[in-house]
Order: C-alpha cells, then sequence, then structure tokens
C-alpha cells in the first residue's frame, strides 16, 4: 500500500529550487512521484506519492529535512506544515 499525501508550504519558488539543489541528484528512496504547483495565493503545493510512510519519515529525517534547514539558513519552522494524506484508489506510469 502507497502513501500519499498533499502539503501546502508557505515558500516561493525560488526557495524551492534551493531546497532541491541541497538534496542533491541521488534519488529520495521510497519516492515514487512529487509534485510541486503553484497555488492562486502564491505558496507552493506539494502532492507527494511514497512507497510507504516510514520510507517518506526516513526520507523526511535523513535528506528533505536538512536540506531545507540549508536553504533557510538554518531557520526552518518548529512544526511541519499541516499535510493532508490521501487515499490513493488508482495509480499508473513509470514505477506507480
Amino acid at each position: 500500500m502507497v502513501y500519499a499525501f498533499t502539503q501546502d508550504v508557505p515558500i516561493d519558488f525560488e526557495t524551492y529550487e534551493k531546497v532541491i539543489a541541497n538534496l542533491g541528484d541521488e534519488p529520495l528512496e521510497g519516492c515514487l512521484a512529487h509534485l510541486c504547483l503553484r497555488r492562486a495565493d502564491g505558496g507552493l503545493r506539494y502532492i507527494d506519492i511514497w512507497e510507504s510512510k516510514d520510507k517518506c519519515a526516513k526520507a523526511f529525517e535523513e535528506r528533505i529535512h536538512p536540506a531545507v534547514d540549508a536553504a533557510l539558513g538554518g531557520n526552518r519552522p518548529s512544526q511541519e506544515p499541516y499535510s493532508e494524506p490521501l487515499e490513493v484508489l488508482h495509480a499508473f506510469g513509470s514505477g506507480l
């Protein structure tokens, strides 16, 4: 069973690009798909699909949070933005 969620983040695309650069070229283990979309208010929305919730949590702990910390100069908010779990009913595509 895959794990999927959507998350709205209060950053601009320039900051997002810094986070992505800090992640490096190595794929995130267990990440099947990641979309970054611009919301009408200028913020960003992520839609992620992972092999499991555990692999997602591990990637956040080991790679994503350090990349965000570096992009924000060590000023990452103490609380994660709200994530809404999504129930995947059907998926197709490369790797899914």
